[in-house]
Order: C-alpha cells, then structure tokens, then sequence
C-alpha cells in the first residue's frame, strides 16, 4: 500500500497480538476506514472515540478520503 511517507506507513502497519480492535491497543495512532472515507486519530479513552483529520500528522500531506495512497 502506498502512503504519504514513513510515519504514516508505520502507524499503519499493524503489530499488535494482543488487541483486535486497534482503539484497544495503546500503540495504534491512526484510524481509517475506507467504507466511510475517513481518517481519524484514536483517543484512547476506553471508547472508539477518534478525532476525524484530513492531513497527515507527521508530513502534511492532504489524505485521500478513498484508500491510503
């Protein structure tokens, strides 16, 4: 999958054994769903509660609604 840079990449990848649900896991930053056109930062406050963004954190580059490019 191609994405905007490195960071997003990594933020992306997932690595967890031990949560399914990436709003669980500590280590999950980022939330995207492609159904939805969306892209969100996880707050982790024991919900599924995210804040819906429109660039990458780390780069700037505007984030495609569809897919990660």
């Amino acid at each position: 999958m191609k994405v905007c840079c490195a960071d997003m990449r990594y933020h992306l990848t997932p690595r967890c054994d031990q949560h399914d649900d990436p709003f669980d896991c500590p280590d999950q930053l980022i939330w995207h769903s492609a159904k939805r056109r969306r892209w969100g930062l996880i707050i982790h406050d024991g919900g599924a509660s995210m804040i819906k963004i429109k660039f990458c954190p780390w780069c700037g580059a505007k984030l495609r609604g569809d897919a990660p490019q």
